[in-house]
Parts: structure tokens; sequence; C-alpha cells
């Protein structure tokens, strides 16, 4: 025991704030919730073994000799996923509320419905990891994303929240607050954002360097992590595979001198899968699994997800661990478990505010109507209307479908009938597809063509015998049913595979089917931008959606007969071909790469999206000069004919910048509901420290002073009212 733990200890026993034991259960000093955290988390440390010590470098929070339950991790992109894709392993006896991809969430562009949605899953979370007789699954989910999707070919694009690192840390901290709950005290359960950091890129990723400066570490790279931390209140996440400049991030110095000494985390760091062999095989970093493994102890990584204990045991054996390095490292583990509730007495955990879930609230979170709805509602809330033109010689536009004028419809493809799920989803209660939500739409009396595909001219005939055709085409995740390390199209990507190709194969059938029916709609389910120009020119309709929703057809459908008016918007830069980008392993976003430094002329830009109604912009009103804060207000006028949500972006540009700041960049907005007709006022709050670079002489955070343009309009493309302020 330490000097300063003994004269702690010596406090309480002094102003006798031990705990004091009840009768009948088995207590330790380190379940007194009168003590700081701090004190309680040493208390406990102090109480084990070494051989425990251990045994907590794994993913499990457990210690049971002191009545410590097990708690491990789930994975909980969108929804909880209880190990593994949809269907592994039996789990279609385990259910749960399965949303839209993350990149659709981040399409919503709306904070308070991604904080919703991650309230639901640690609800259901909680439902699962508590009930009896058979607990499932782990209250530390390894969730949101925080990567940001730099170049549209990255395989595992599907899991971010895109491109910009502003938009990307909102999200993100709205899924951690979700996640975590309001309660002062305790958390519903523990984010654990992944991957720490710059990991887009999958080939190679288990020995690939991921190389830039600073300021992009601080300005870019590490900031939706940096806000996850500091502002979102997560206590833990994994650390990627790849280096940053040649360091793999698992032994990184960063890992301990910035993000536990600078931003406060004191809680999980954690390994990603395998990784401790891989830093022998594939960076070959060290000759021996023991010298890996202890490097990346010392580099306070408290979780391995490997086999670590041979490597870890003969790391102390030869004196090149001690037991301090793994105190080090585990204690954020152990403060995890303070949160979670797992550190209180018995008598003190069932007065917790969460532990009756699953136990005496036995309602099964995922069966109730307004769970269910909320699905459908961010599925239609997640859609992103590309193109809305009129067909035919018709003078308005082909959306929204008017199902009392339709006697018939066509829906074909590929995509049409299936609900596909990816490496990390869970395994919903039910599924809604593409066809079955048209019918639910259109009622028994519209007929409903189905052809998956063209063979002998089938979807031809369908498409040309309806008065509208639905062609359903995109991407499939291949979460279940294609081998590691492959995909069998080029233009498909996953975890561990990038895409090789940004063209969609499937598009040739959308020709078809246009021959066939010039009142054509394209339903593109997809992860990931593709690069559809042939559709964009030529095809009437065009919606975005992607994979995954439990309630896709629904949602879709609601979409498209405008039940709900669509207000996604897109969240990276869809460019027209492949040759626009950087080299993938280019990481110097300065170099031609996302909205902020892109030179060519996109398919779709970052932050488009349209609606069926119309908005006008008034002038802006703000001061001439700010120092800390400033509110920038602007009338949003409803001039169309139907109720829509209007995503209200705010950029800000630099012209009179010494340094390299990006051409423009997001800053603030905010999706509101705007009815026909209407005026609403809207005020964007924009902080000077939202605009701050990294100064690399001082370490540290700095607002150029001078004049900033202020943008604000419909998407990065689309500035409606602009002005200029001055920073004091």
């Amino acid at each position: 025991m330490t000097h300063n733990r003994y004269l702690k200890i010596l406090v309480l026993l002094i102003t006798g704030t031990f705990f004091v034991p009840r009768l009948g259960a088995q207590h330790h000093t380190f379940h007194n919730t009168d003590l700081s955290d701090s004190i309680r988390v040493d208390l406990l440390l102090d109480m084990l073994t070494l051989e425990e010590k251990i045994n907590l470098l794994s993913t499990n929070l457990g210690v049971p000799r002191l009545g410590i339950r097990n708690a491990w991790h789930s994975e909980g992109l969108h929804g909880m996923a209880l190990g593994g894709p949809a269907h592994w392993g039996g789990k279609e006896d385990s259910p749960t509320s399965t949303f839209p991809q993350a990149y659709g969430l981040g399409s919503t562009w709306d904070t308070a419905l991604v904080k919703k949605v991650a309230e639901i899953e640690a609800q259901e979370i909680r439902y699962y990891t508590q009930r009896t007789p058979e607990p499932k699954g782990g209250l530390v989910m390894r969730a949101p994303n925080a990567d940001l999707a730099r170049d549209p070919r990255w395989g595992r694009t599907e899991e971010s929240f895109g491109e910009d690192a502003y938009l990307a840390s909102r999200m993100t901290v709205s899924f951690i607050k979700g996640l975590q709950g309001d309660h002062p005290r305790y958390w519903k359960s523990a984010s654990l954002m992944k991957h720490f950091m710059a990991n887009s890129n999958e080939d190679g990723r288990d020995s690939t360097s991921s190389d830039f400066d600073e300021r992009l570490f601080r300005e870019y790279y590490s900031y939706p992590f940096y806000k996850g931390i500091t502002e979102g209140g997560s206590r833990a996440f994994m650390a990627s595979y790849n280096a940053w400049n040649g360091i793999p991030m698992t032994i990184h110095p960063i890992l301990n001198s910035i993000t536990r000494r600078e931003w406060g985390n004191n809680g999980i760091i954690c390994t990603d899968g395998g990784a401790l062999r891989l830093l022998i095989t594939a960076h070959k970093a060290f000759p021996t699994l023991w010298e890996g493994a202890a490097a990346v102890v010392k580099a306070t990584v408290g979780q391995f997800l490997d086999d670590y204990l041979l490597a870890v045991n003969q790391a102390i054996t030869y004196g090149v661990l001690t037991e301090g390095d793994i105190d080090k490292a585990i204690r954020g583990n152990l403060y995890v478990a303070l949160k979670l509730g797992l550190l209180d007495s018995p008598m003190d955990y069932a007065a917790q505010p969460y532990t009756g879930i699953g136990v005496s609230q036995m309602e099964e979170p995922w069966e109730k109507q307004e769970v269910k709805d909320f699905v459908r509602l961010v599925t239609a809330k997640s859609a992103i209307l590309l193109k809305n033109k009129p067909a035919g010689g018709e003078r308005t536009p082909l959306l929204p479908l008017n199902s009392a004028k339709i006697r018939s419809i066509a829906v074909i493809g590929p995509r049409a009938d299936e609900v596909i799920f990816d490496w990390y989803s869970g395994t919903p209660a039910y599924t809604v597809t593409i066809l079955e939500g048209i019918r639910n739409a259109v009622g028994p009396d519209v007929e409903v063509f189905y052809e998956p595909s063209n063979s002998m001219d089938k979807a031809f005939i369908a498409a040309s015998k309806a008065d509208v055709a639905v062609v359903c085409i995109g991407n499939h995740p291949y979460g279940t049913n294609a081998r590691w390390f492959y995909s069998p199209v080029p233009s498909d990507g996953r975890e561990a595979v990038d895409r090789k190709a940004l063209t969609l194969e499937q598009e040739d059938l959308a020709k078809v089917i246009l021959k066939a029916n010039p009142r054509t709609v394209l339903a593109l389910v997809s992860s990931f931008p593709f690069a559809i120009n042939w559709s964009q020119e030529h095809i009437p309709a065009i919606v975005h959606i992607t994979n995954n929703s439990q309630e896709l057809g629904n949602g879709l459908a609601d979409v498209l007969f405008g039940k709900v008016n669509p207000a996604g918007r897109t969240t990276q830069t869809w460019v027209r071909d492949i040759a626009d980008l950087p080299p993938m392993m280019d990481y110097n976003i300065r170099n031609g790469r996302t909205y902020m430094y892109f030179k060519g002329e996109p398919l779709y830009p970052f932050g488009y999206g349209l609606s069926y109604t119309s908005f006008a912009y008034g002038s802006l009103k703000m001061p001439e000069s700010f120092t800390d804060t400033v509110q920038i207000e602007v009338m949003i006028r409803n001039t169309g004919p139907l109720d829509g949500e209007e995503v209200v972006q705010l950029y800000v540009a630099y012209p009179s910048s010494a340094l390299e700041r990006p051409v423009r960049q997001l800053a603030g907005f905010e999706r509101v509901l705007v009815p026909a007709g209407e005026t609403r006022k809207i005020i964007l709050s924009l902080k000077a420290s939202d605009l701050a670079y990294w100064d690399v002489e001082k370490q540290r955070f700095a607002v150029e002073k001078g004049k900033v343009r202020v943008l604000v309009g419909s998407s990065s493309a689309d500035i409606r009212s602009e002005g200029i302020l001055e920073i004091m």
C-alpha cells in the first residue's frame, strides 16, 4: 500500500467515515458510497491479489471473491448486439431494437433523436444483463464509433457519423449521453468509443501507419474522441490497430499523456481484438508476446481483447512488468465498474436507479409499440432525398407518390425484399422489407408487382405494366455470409475490406427499369456513397437510405408516400469518380479530401438533401464582433405546400487567416420543423472555441483573432445568407 493510501485510510478512521457493515451481508470498505470515487477505487485495489489484478486485464470487470459481479462488453453501434452479427449463435431468442446503421443515424443531423436511440439501447442492455435466470451481454458498450469517414472507400464507413469532425463530435456526445444516462452518480451503461484513432483504412489496418501532423491530430482525427471524453463523459475507448506516425496505437504514449492526463479519461482503454498478437506478427514492434504485453500495459491499456495471460505472467516473471504497472492500467476498469454501480454493497445495489430493469420491470423493451414507432420514425428521418424532378412530361415532381392515384406499382431489385444486417447488428424481433412497407402503404386495392432481377425480362415487364416503379439497389454488408477479408463485389466494403470501386454494378438494372417506365424512383439502400452519375442525370427521383433497420420498409414507404417529408442530409462528399479522391493512404486531408478541402465538383456535396417543400432564408442578425460566444439569428420561411423540416447549417471561413485553414468548416446546425406558410426564428450559437486551431508552439488550442465569414444555408454548397464577424 502506498504512503498516500495509508494517509487516506487514517483520515477515514479518525473522522469515522469508514463503512459500517450491516449484519447478515458481506461488506467491504470500498462499498461506502460516502467516500470519493478515487478513494473507493484505492481501497479496492489494495484488496486485490496479483492474480485478480491480472484477471482484470480482460474485458470482465468482476471479482467473485469480493462479490463484484461479472460485467462484459457488448456491441451497440445502432442497437444492442449480443456479440457477432445478427442470427449468430442462436440469438434469434434474444431480440433487440435494431436501428439504421450509424451512417444513417448521422444523416438525420438530429442530436436529440440520436440520444434517444442510445437511451433505448441502454434500456435493453440493462434488461439483458440483469434478467434472470439467464443474463446476457455486457454493460460496457462498444459504441459509438467516433472515427471519421475521410474516404468513401473505407470499408467501415457504415459505422461512422461521416467525414466532418464537428458533426461527428455532436453525434458522439449525444450518443454517449444517451447510453450513460442523466443520473448524477450511476451510469445506465458505459460508452466505450471506437477506434482511437485515425482508423479509416481496412486493407493492411493491422500494420499500416496513418501519418499526419499534430494540428490534424488535434483539429480533426482525435476531435470527436476529445469531445466524447471532455463533454460527453465517456470514460472508455478502444485503441485502433493502426499506427500513428510509426507508433502502433496500442502502445502509443499519447494514450496516457493526452487521453488520460490531459483529457481526463480515468476509465478503460482496451485493445482491439487480437491486437497483442498483431503487435508482434504484423507491426513487428517486439520479438515476443511478453515484451509486447508489457508495453501494452505500461501504455495504461487495461483490457486485452486477446489471449494475454501467459504473456503477462511471463513479463512479470522476467521483471519487465510490475504490479504497479498493472495497478495503473486496471484502475480505470474499476472506476467504470464503480460508475455502473458494481462496487456497491448488495443492499445498496438493489436501490440503484437502473437495477430493476429486467428484474422487477419485466416488460420486453423491444415489444413496446412506442419503441417500434420510434425506430420507424428514425428510419424515415435518416432518408435523404437526392433528386426529385417531374417524370414523363409531368409538371410536378414525381415524389411524394399519391397512393390514391396509383392502381399498380412495381417493386424491383435485389434490395427490395430483404433487410440485411451488418457485422455489428443485433437480431430484431421482426423486419419490414421495402416490398412489405410499400404493400402496407398502398393497401389491398393497389396491385404490387415484384421482381428481384431482370431474369428473362421479368423486371422490365413488371415495370412496364405499373403506374410507377421503385427500383431498389445498393450494397450488401456481408455481416454473416461472406468469408473474412473478402467482399464478392469490388464496390462493397466491410470490416477488414476496403472498397475498390465507387460505381454500382446494379445501376444497369435501373437503366432497364427507366426504359420500361419513365415514372421510376431509385431507392439506393447503401452503407456509403456511390458514384451514381447516370442515375442522377436520368432518373427523376432518388432516395438514399442505409441498411439494417428493422423498419426499413415502413420508414422508406413513409417518405415515398409523403407521410414523412424527408430532411436527411449527406454526411460525406459524394464524388463523381474514384479518380477524384487522393490515394487511400494519404491521411493529410488538406490534399483535397472532405468538403473542407475538395476542389472538384461533387455529385452530392456535404450536408446535401432535398425536401418536398421549399424554404426561404432571411438575412443574418448578429453583432459585428464577439469574444467567446455569439448568437446568430436567421428567419426561415416554409414557402412550399407541405409541412417540412429544414436542416439549417452554419459554416465559417477564414479570409484573413495567415494559417492553413479549411475552405469552409461546419460550426453549427439545427434540424427544425417549419409548417407550410409559416416562419421560424432560428438562433445558432457560435463558440469561438469551436473555431480554434491547435497552436503547436504553445501546445494548446488558440482562437485566431480577426474576421471570419459566417455562412448559413441548406448545405455546404447551398449558402443562403452570409455576413462577417470579427473575433476580438
